[in-house]
C-alpha cells in the first residue's frame, strides 16, 4: 500500500493527531466564547447534524428493530447508571479500609492528591451518557448506530432525573435541577432532527440508495470538530494545571477504568447465549462506558452550587471526556476488524449444511 492511499485510509487518525496539537496551540479559538463558538456551534449545530444524518442514513425497519431490541437497552441503562458508580462506590469503600501511613501521606504530596482525586471519581460514573460521541464512534466502526442513537438520547434523558439521585444516594448533595430547558434542549437537538432526517429520507430514499452519500465521514468530520473543541476546553481550564507527573497518573487511572469497562462490557455482551450480535456489541461497549461533559458539567454545578471545591470535583469528567473520545477513535480499526471478522464467520455457519440452527448469540 503506497503512502497516498494509507494515509487516505488512516485519515481520521491523523486528524485526530492534528486537531490535538491544534488545540494545544490555539486553544483560544475553540474554548467557550471563543471564534467558533462551541456553545452554539457543537451544543446546538454539530450535535443535530450528527442526528439529522443518522436519520437519514437509517431505514426506517433499523429504528424500529432498535426500539423493540429491549435486552440491549437495559443492559446499557443498568450498565452506565447502576453498575458503574456503584463498581467505583465499592472500590472507594475498598481503598478507605486500607492504612496508609499518616507521614507518608504528608512526605508524598502527590499521593495525597491521588487519593483526594479518586472519590471525584465518583461524580463521573454518576452522569448519563453522552449523546453524540458514542452515536458516531459506533457509526465509525460499522456497529448497531439505530441502538446506539435509542440508548444515548434515552439515557440522556434518564440521566436528568437519575444522575442528582445518585449523586445524592452517594455524595449526599442534592439540589433542584431545571428539567425543562434541559429537556427541551435535547429534544430539539435529539429527538427533532432524528425525525426531520427519516421524513427527507422518504423523499430522497431512491437518491441516496443510488448515490450512497458518505454519512459516515460526514460523521467523523463533526467528531473531529468536536474532539477539537473538547481539547481547547480542557488546555486553557485553569482547573487541571497539576505538575505533569500528577496528571499523568490520573490519566492514567481513568484509561485504565475506561478499557476496564469497555473489556467487561465486552465479556458479558459476547458470552454464549447473550443474545447479542456483534454489531450491537460495538454499541454496546461505547454506550455503557461514555459519560456525559455537556449534561454533566451544568449538572455538577446546580447540585455543588456554592462549593468550594466545585471546581476539583469537576477535574475528572474534564479529563473523562476527551479521553473516552480519544480512546474509542483509536480502537476503532480494531473493532471493526473484530466486528467484521465475527460477521463473516456467522455467515459461513449459516451456509454449512446442518448449522441451521445457529444464530449469532451461540458464536
Amino acid at each position: 500500500m503506497g503512502l497516498l492511499a494509507r494515509l487516505r485510509k488512516e485519515w481520521f487518525i491523523i486528524g485526530i493527531v492534528l486537531v490535538i496539537l491544534s488545540a494545544k496551540l490555539l486553544p483560544g479559538v475553540g474554548v467557550k466564547g471563543g471564534p467558533l463558538r462551541p456553545e452554539v456551534t457543537i451544543a446546538y449545530i454539530a450535535v443535530s447534524l450528527i442526528f439529522f444524518n443518522s436519520g437519514l442514513s437509517l431505514k426506517t425497519e433499523e429504528l424500529r428493530n432498535a426500539l423493540l431490541h429491549v435486552r440491549l437497552h437495559l443492559f446499557v441503562q443498568s450498565f452506565t447508571l447502576v453498575f458503574f458508580p456503584l463498581v467505583v462506590w465499592l472500590l472507594l469503600q475498598v481503598l478507605a479500609l486500607t492504612t496508609i501511613d499518616e507521614w507518608l501521606l504528608k512526605g508524598y504530596s502527590l499521593t495525597l492528591f491521588l487519593l483526594l482525586s479518586l472519590p471525584r471519581l465518583q461524580t463521573v460514573s454518576c452522569m448519563p451518557p453522552p449523546v453524540s460521541s458514542a452515536v458516531i464512534l459506533t457509526k465509525a466502526v460499522g456497529g448497531n448506530e439505530a441502538a446506539a442513537i435509542f440508548n444515548s438520547a434515552f439515557g440522556s434523558f434518564l440521566g436528568i432525573v437519575v444522575t442528582p439521585l445518585l449523586l445524592l444516594l452517594f455524595l449526599g448533595s442534592s439540589s433542584s435541577v431545571p428539567f425543562t430547558s434541559i429537556f427541551s434542549q435535547l429534544f430539539m437537538t435529539v429527538v427533532v432532527p432524528l425525525i426531520l432526517g427519516q421524513v427527507c429520507r422518504g423523499f430522497l430514499r431512491e437518491s441516496l440508495e443510488r448515490r450512497k452519500p458518505p454519512f459516515g465521514a460526514i460523521s467523523s468530520a463533526v467528531l473531529l470538530m468536536i474532539i477539537y473543541t473538547t481539547f481547547c476546553d480542557t488546555f486553557s481550564n485553569p482547573n487541571i494545571e497539576l505538575d505533569p507527573t500528577s496528571l499523568l497518573l490520573v490519566v492514567i487511572i481513568i484509561f485504565s477504568i475506561q478499557v476496564s469497562f469497555m473489556l467487561l462490557t465486552f465479556a458479558f455482551s459476547t458470552r454464549s447465549g447473550s443474545g447479542f450480535s456483534p454489531a450491537d456489541t460495538v454499541a454496546i461497549m461505547f454506550c455503557s462506558t461514555h459519560k456525559s461533559l455537556t449534561l454533566g458539567i451544568p449538572m455538577l454545578k446546580i447540585v455543588f452550587e456554592g462549593y468550594q471545591h466545585l471546581s476539583l470535583i469537576s477535574v475528572p469528567l474534564l479529563i473523562y471526556h476527551p479521553a473516552q473520545i480519544l480512546l474509542g477513535s483509536v480502537l476503532v480499526p480494531t473493532i471493526r476488524s473484530w466486528m467484521t471478522s465475527r460477521q463473516k464467520v456467522t455467515q459461513s455457519l449459516w451456509r454449512l449444511p446442518g448449522c441451521w440452527l445457529w444464530s449469532s448469540s451461540d458464536l
